[in-house]
């Protein structure tokens, strides 16, 4: 397929620059003009996978020069690009799909690009991450964006611990294989909140699951097996929640201060007066008590 518009002497490609092209995500016609025009144009092509992206350049007859630029050789093969900017090269970067450096090989060229005082040009285009939260019917005026999870099982939980209180929609990217943990894992920590898991996005198979994490957990369970890339997007905490936790936050500290209850029965107590979980209120006073320990005073549990 050739080029939907001629390449002419006046196209906007600047030598020494180093351009950032965003890739399709999954249907191939998501590709911007301005991304196929200056592929075209480019000296070097810096790929994640250089077969796949010849592969996806070929139909439009772009025959530019491919190197790799991948997680394992990008500290090594960023030095080289970097001396065919500066020798006034025009580079493009691109990964095997979305925007490079997003979760995706590419930050560490563009570092070293940057420190050489080299010109560095975004060519905007799909991010799965904008994508899904764009259909996900969750805010979008806030969110926060998590990439993948740690694969360690106590470093997922830690930092699910962090974004406990997060108010923001939070929106992470996980393997088929490890989908079904991580949102056992979430749904522990942060509990049944409303939630999207993205899968396959633009492509023949694309479906969005909507409901609760548990819903979602109880679908995905069902299924002999999953396929494709997995963007979770998972409800904020709201603003009535992270009021109630301030308040049981102040009564705990209030109560560990000046009473001498056991820790179980407060425990009780705030779980009733609070409105949240006899376990989460027994945590939060052990730890004030710890805290308090610390501080030279003597924990009364």
């Amino acid at each position: 397929m050739p080029l939907p518009y001629p390449l002419t002497d006046n196209s906007p490609i600047e030598k020494g620059v180093l351009y950032v092209v965003a890739m399709p995500i999954g249907h191939d016609d998501d590709i911007t003009l301005r991304a196929l025009k200056i592929l075209a144009a480019v000296d070097v092509i810096a790929a994640e996978d250089t077969r796949l992206t010849a592969r996806k350049l070929s139909r439009y007859q772009i025959t530019a020069r491919l190197v790799s630029c991948h997680e394992y050789n990008e500290i090594g093969r960023a030095s080289g690009l970097v001396q065919k900017l500066q020798a006034g090269a025009a580079v493009a970067l691109v990964s095997d799909a979305g925007t490079p450096s997003v979760s995706d090989p590419g930050y560490r060229l563009i570092q070293a690009a940057i420190k050489a005082n080299l010109k560095v040009v975004p060519v905007p285009g799909v991010s799965a991450a904008i994508t899904a939260l764009s259909v996900s019917g969750l805010p979008t005026d806030a969110f926060t964006f998590l990439g993948f999870p740690p694969r360690r099982q106590t470093h997922r939980t830690a930092l699910l611990q962090k974004l406990l209180d997060e108010s923001r929609t939070l929106i992470f990217y996980e393997s088929p294989k490890r989908i079904l943990q991580f949102i056992k894992d979430a749904l522990t920590v942060l509990g049944t909140r409303p939630a999207v898991l993205s899968r396959e996005m633009t492509k023949a198979h694309e479906e969005f699951i909507r409901g609760t994490l548990s819903e979602i957990l109880d679908i995905l369970s069902a299924r002999p097996e999953i396929k494709g890339e997995c963007t979770l997007l998972i409800s904020g905490k709201k603003q009535d929640d992270i009021e109630s936790s301030e308040s049981a936050a102040n009564t705990v500290a209030e109560a560990a201060a000046h009473s001498e209850r056991s820790t179980g029965d407060l425990a009780r107590e705030i779980s009733l007066q609070c409105g949240i979980s006899r376990k989460k209120a027994y945590q939060m006073i052990l730890s004030q008590r710890k805290d308090q320990n610390v501080a030279g005073k003597s924990p009364n549990i």
